[in-house]
């Protein structure tokens, strides 16, 4: 009986006659290909080719690159010996193959990959992936979709997924008989994962059987009958597992009566095909060329003619939304009936509570032809337990139900004889993918229709065949969108840290839903998953126009808190759908162009409605308005604000911390500004001199503050309505020596946006080059020129050496100075848990009173952050935005 398992691993070699032909093709030109190590999941220990395979590629002058990686199951000696380089840079190949999807971070720009993508149901989890290969311009061939002339699967872990299947699903039915009190050979067998290869496990299920046919099964527990479905490489490899066992099959029809025999020397078995149990919903007959065209026409009657009769069910059907529903909720509620004919039993020798014990979904569709089979289970808890009230005991064999077992990995579990197996098979299409250059169009490459109609990106596009991903995911987002009837629609763009209490403050109204749309899916979940009425979905709002125009126009709302770039484009997609529109960005003067349009199509867009700008001109407009009523005039107003880490957090050289990316806090320090003081335009240049120009604050005097002034103050005379006033000055507050250390990294040149990439530098290499000097000086050279460079001054020196930037630390990889400082300083500034930032606000309005008298009216605003909670600045922009949301939707 060992042949069936071993004649799944003869079949090597009979490919390799095709291969030779292609194989000469590729010695004149020396390919790179790579293999990636696997690192999405702990049970990943499978490769997509074996050392033998690599060693037919590396003998034909293939260069192969292979990823170190401890937890892969084949060591890599094995692939060394084979003539592989084993190294951790793979960037020199142009062919990088894989089992399971990479990580996005890890994915490199404009290389051909081949994996399981699992995009093509536009699998939300995988929808991030799939937009990072097309805004890397990645040619991706998905394993899936490498069929032959008959739509069958070539490249498929398939057979190994059912034989592990069937092996666990004995070892879980043993667990589950012990739970209803009976000890059965099936004990003897463990997880497919025990066993060091599948010799192994069959020699255990061997012994099973041995048992089983000495007679040692309870015999109240009746005869064990399995049933299998679909007819494919899953369901033949379970079987080849079952037949190790005393097994007879028969027909479905026949199961019935075998259920009921006394005869317990042997287990029983059914294949079901689609003619046993697919019939025509309106006159009960099954006419296979029609059921291919219309599965919809179709219904199942397994659950009264097999399922009463089924002890362990094995699926392995492909199922789609056509297709009937083998088993439904409320099957399994009737399946879960005491049974009628009661064998004897006493108090030792228990019946059973019902006939169907146990499912094996290895297909693993959920909400698929197993309709209650919600979410899959893993290998390290294979099993829980459903019972029809819709309970999910997970991690569990106990208790009332059908214990399920629904892993969407197996073949992990054997991952040797999959790599081997699967390799067999992807082997002979390798020597046409070498030669892809993801730059050239597709057209252009010499690949086969196995290959070319499974490439789903290519040139930063989805190809024609898979340009339905797209709609299907926005259709299924619609979907959920529009779920609730009644509702208002909020979307809201961007799922960083001020966006939280937009959704708490929004959705403390029941009737109020938000959509948040994120770049980052993952961010956008975890956020929408703590509050009611949330939902997220991912959007890359910059290169998916398409997709952002759809989710507008679904939405009463939009509250934009991307960067300020983003608001014209989002605003032009409100304007053409009517949809309002708020933003906490300044009113840029592209969006102040769109001022007529957004009149004519009637809604209304609400900018500059944070902190600053927002609050600040809300207590400014309160404190001016009441100050006309009373008949004084405005002689002077000046504004600062300032995000700052509270004071016990603030202790490093910039007294800072960064609560969002430190690039714009830095590039604003080289900005110019103009502001008016005694009537007298006061204007400060770009390149670094706003530093020099700060000033002591000191209206808190706890609070050890200085202030510079900020873009243009003077624009503001007129929309305060305060032309008359002789100062007016808004600008930053920052903790003193702020503006000193800044200084320090404007006169090195750090401050500078330029692109010039930062590649395998060292601070001092670094700082060397920007002052034109060689990098071979030494330390008290290179300090002293720093010294020079910096005018003499000791706390720079005492900041550059704080952050480790007079030293030999790597600079972090960047495409300019700018960024790499950015980068650099965001490691060393986070806000660690437990700590808190704040914002201070004041505003300062001078006042002349009718009489001639003066009088200034003090204005200040200081808020903590909550180190449990929403920092200072979420609060201080998020609520003022969700608040005038609000007041929007509300008309």
């Amino acid at each position: 009986a060992g042949e069936v398992m071993f004649r799944l691993l003869s079949r090597q070699g009979k490919r390799t006659q095709s291969c030779l032909a292609s194989q000469q093709r590729y010695e004149h030109h020396r390919a790179v290909m790579a293999i990636r190590r696997e690192d999405v999941n702990p049970w990943e220990r499978r490769a997509p080719l074996a050392p033998r395979h690599i060693k037919e590629l590396t003998n034909a002058g293939v260069k192969v690159l292979v990823q170190p990686s401890n937890r892969r199951a084949i060591h890599e000696k094995y692939y060394t010996r084979a003539g592989a380089v084993v190294q951790e840079d793979i960037s020199e190949a142009s062919l990088i193959i894989g089992v399971k999807r990479p990580p996005e971070e890890k994915v490199i720009p404009r290389k051909t990959y081949a994996f399981f993508s699992h995009t093509i149901k536009a699998q939300e989890a995988n929808m991030g992936l799939l937009e990072d290969l097309l805004k890397k311009e990645v040619r991706l061939i998905d394993y899936e979709k490498m069929v032959d002339a008959n739509g069958f699967r070539i490249v498929a872990f398939g057979q190994w997924a059912g034989v592990a299947g069937m092996i666990n699903i004995l070892h879980g039915l043993g667990l589950r008989f012990l739970a209803l009190g009976h000890h059965t050979p099936f004990m003897h067998i463990g997880m497919a994962h025990n066993y060091r290869n599948v010799s192994q496990a069959i020699q255990a299920v061997r012994d099973c059987g041995y048992e089983i046919s000495m007679g040692l099964m309870p015999k109240s527990i009746g005869p064990v009958t399995f049933c299998f479905t679909g007819t494919g490489n899953v369901s033949k490899g379970a079987q080849d597992i079952l037949n190790e066992l005393p097994v007879e099959y028969v027909e479905p029809h026949e199961l019935k009566d075998v259920s009921e025999t006394e005869d317990m020397t042997k287990v029983y078995a059914t294949v079901l095909s689609r003619h046993h149990h697919l019939m025509r919903k309106s006159d009960g007959i099954y006419d296979p060329m029609e059921y291919e065209n219309h599965p919809e026409l179709y219904t199942s009657h397994f659950r009264t003619s097999v399922a009463p009769y089924t002890t362990c069910l094995i699926n392995g059907i492909y199922w789609d939304r056509h297709t009937p529903r083998l088993l439904r909720r409320l099957d399994a509620q009737k399946l879960m009936r005491p049974p009628k004919i009661s064998r004897a039993a006493t108090e030792g020798s228990p019946v059973l509570p019902h006939k169907l014990l146990a499912i094996c979904d290895i297909s693993a569709d959920t909400g698929g032809s197993i309709g209650f089979m919600n979410e899959c289970t893993t290998i390290d808890k294979p099993f829980c337990m459903y019972d029809a009230d819709q309970h999910i005991d997970h991690d569990s064999v106990e208790g009332n139900g059908i214990l399920m077992c629904s892993i969407d990995n197996l073949p992990a579990q054997l991952p040797i004889e999959a790599t081997e197996y699967f390799g067999d098979r992807l082997f002979p299409y390798i020597w046409e993918m070498l030669p892809s250059d993801a730059t050239r169009p597709l057209e252009e490459e010499d690949f086969s229709p196995q290959v070319r109609d499974a490439v789903i990106t290519s040139n930063g596009v989805l190809t024609p065949k898979f340009q339905y991903i797209e709609k299907l995911r926005e259709r299924r987002e619609k979907a959920q969108i529009m779920k609730k009837t009644g509702m208002k629609r909020v979307l809201l763009l961007g799922s960083g840290y001020v966006s939280e209490p937009v959704v708490e403050y929004l959705t403390r109204d029941e009737r109020t839903q938000v959509t948040v749309a994120s770049v980052l899916l993952k961010q956008a979940e975890e956020l929408a998953a703590k509050y009611p009425n949330a939902i997220p979905v991912t959007l890359d709002a910059g290169s998916q126009e398409g997709h952002l125009d759809s989710l507008v126009k679904d939405h009463d709302l939009v509250i934009s808190m991307l960067p300020y770039s983003f608001h014209p484009l989002i605003a032009k997609h409100c304007i053409k759908r009517k949809v309002n529109m708020v933003t906490a960005s300044y009113l840029s003067p592209a969006m102040k162009e769109l001022h007529s349009s957004a009149e004519e199509a009637g809604i209304t867009i609400v900018n500059e409605m944070g902190l600053d700008p927002g609050i600040d001109h809300m207590l400014a407009m309160e404190c001016i308005d009441q100050a006309k009523a009373d008949g004084c005039t405005v002689e002077s107003y000046s504004s600062f604000c300032g995000g700052l880490p509270a004071p016990e957090c603030s202790d490093n050289p910039l007294r800072y911390k960064f609560s969002w990316s430190p690039y714009g806090v830095l590039l604003n320090t080289i900005s110019p500004a103009i502001f008016l003081r005694d009537n007298e335009v006061v204007s400060i240049p770009a390149g670094g001199s706003l530093m020099e120009s700060s000033m002591p604050m000191d209206f808190l005097p706890g609070f050890n503050l200085e202030g510079f002034p900020n873009r243009d103050s003077t624009k503001y005379a007129e929309p305060y309505g305060i032309e008359t006033a002789h100062t007016l000055v808004r600008g930053t507050l920052r903790f003193k020596g702020f503006t000193k250390a800044m200084s320090g990294f404007v006169k090195l040149g750090l401050i500078n946006s330029e692109p010039c990439p930062i590649l395998h530098h060292t601070w001092k290499e670094l700082l060397c080059m920007q002052m034109g000097l060689s990098s071979s000086i030494s330390q008290d050279a290179f300090e002293e020129a720093v010294y020079e460079r910096i005018e003499k001054d000791d706390f720079g020196m005492d900041t550059l050496r704080w952050f480790g930037m007079l030293s030999d630390e790597l600079v972090p990889h960047a495409d300019s100075v700018l960024a790499a400082l950015a980068k650099h300083l965001e490691v060393k500034l986070f806000f660690d848990k437990g700590e808190r930032d704040m914002i201070i606000m004041r505003n300062d309005v001078g006042l002349r009173h009718p009489t001639g008298e003066l009088e200034t009216k003090h204005i200040s605003l200081v808020v903590y952050g909550d180190p449990n909670g929403f920092s200072a600045m979420a609060k201080t922009v998020g609520y003022p935005a969700a608040i005038a949301a609000r007041m929007v939707l509300d008309g």
